[in-house]
């Protein structure tokens, strides 16, 4: 171990791997603020561990009652009961199981019991969780708010004391932008996120009292910021040219919140008025570098999601060299290095930046 960060917060891969190595004995529960991911964590694990010895079983505590967990049936020729578990559990296949909880902070307290006794004892009620047929050990693991978001979420100390409670942190707009890269999500809405990196910081950071985008208990907005309502706002700036303008404002203010909404309108607005990678490529060193910096970094983002070899990157950077800020020029390198590293790390004119520019890495 190199060097300790006591910032006391992982990031979403650190939660995944923390879930991966210890979640077969001892349970950790990641908690942080609305939107930040914790919910996709258990399709990241499948991705990881795959199906092969594993199910991936997503339990939605807060609407959940007993009879969706397990129940006592009377069996009348024994005249006993006996205990049946939900199918939701996926008993007697062969596989491990890897069971997230879902806000489980905000169950029901006699359910907090139940699934109390799944997170220490690796039961379903009295039934075990199985291994599967090569070894492999079930995992358990939970997610809920912060207790300071406000949104409901408690637990008895006696039973937090018996689990690992993990902080997790938002993700920085390079990170996010990096997953929006690979999911898909509308150039304009990852353009306007390199552009407001206060977008990703936390209420608990401190000197964000008047930052207008993020999420704050103390405000009555029920819309606002976060790495989620982004991701949900692309399917609307998709279909831009078939909603009105009108509509198109409204429903990104109902989802990311009124600020944000009009803070990415001048995005929205630049992308059919850009130069096109093909013509850039074409004519590196001749077509006109855009003034405004909104339109170069969404120029760029095109760039990142067409680039596929390293004579078009070279041609590239011929402009992106042409950009008089070297901050800007940087966010084309970030961009590059997280997005496409296999084609980035070997070119020479990447590179020679790289070495030119180094105090700003």
């Amino acid at each position: 171990m190199s060097k300790i960060n006591f910032s006391l917060q992982v990031n979403i891969n650190e939660a995944k791997d923390l879930i991966k190595t210890i979640g077969h004995e001892l349970t950790p529960i990641i908690v942080s603020e609305p939107g930040v991911g914790k919910s996709s964590i258990l399709k990241m694990l499948e991705q990881d561990m795959g199906s092969d010895d594993y199910d991936f079983i997503y339990v939605d505590c807060p609407v959940k009652d007993m009879m969706d967990i397990a129940a006592s049936i009377p069996n009348h020729d024994t005249r006993s009961l006996e205990y049946y578990v939900s199918s939701l559990f996926k008993l007697g296949n062969g596989k491990a199981k890897v069971i997230m909880l879902d806000e489980f902070m905000k169950a029901p307290k006699l359910l907090q019991v139940i699934f109390t006794r799944l997170m220490l004892e690796r039961t379903v009620g009295d039934i075990a969780l199985p291994e599967s047929k090569s070894g492999k050990k079930s995992i358990v693991f939970g997610t809920s708010n912060n207790a300071s978001d406000g949104v409901g979420d408690t637990m008895l100390a006696h039973a937090a004391n018996r689990v690992c409670l993990v902080p997790m942190r938002k993700p920085t707009a390079d990170e996010w932008n990096a997953w929006a890269g690979e999911n898909g999500i509308a150039r304009p809405i990852r353009a306007w996120a390199a552009m407001n990196p206060k977008a990703f910081k936390s209420y608990l950071d401190p000197d964000q009292k008047d930052n207008e985008f993020i999420f704050k208990p103390s405000s009555t907005a029920k819309s606002f910021v976060s790495p989620r309502s982004l991701a949900k706002s692309s399917v609307i700036v998709s279909n831009k040219d078939v909603i009105t303008e009108n509509t198109l404002a409204t429903s990104l203010a109902g989802t990311v919140g009124e600020s944000a909404a009009r803070s990415m309108a001048a995005f929205i607005s630049l992308e059919g008025k850009l130069i096109s990678y093909k013509d850039v490529i074409a004519a590196p060193t001749k077509v006109t570098v855009p003034d405004d910096i909104s339109a170069q970094v969404m120029m760029m983002f095109e760039a990142v999601d067409y680039i596929t070899n390293q004579t078009d990157l070279s041609s590239y950077m011929e402009f992106v060299e042409r950009i008089k800020s070297s901050e800007v020029q940087s966010i084309f390198f970030t961009m590059m290095m997280r997005s496409k590293p296999n084609i980035a790390r070997y070119n020479r004119r990447i590179n020679d930046w790289a070495s030119s520019n180094h105090m700003l890495m």
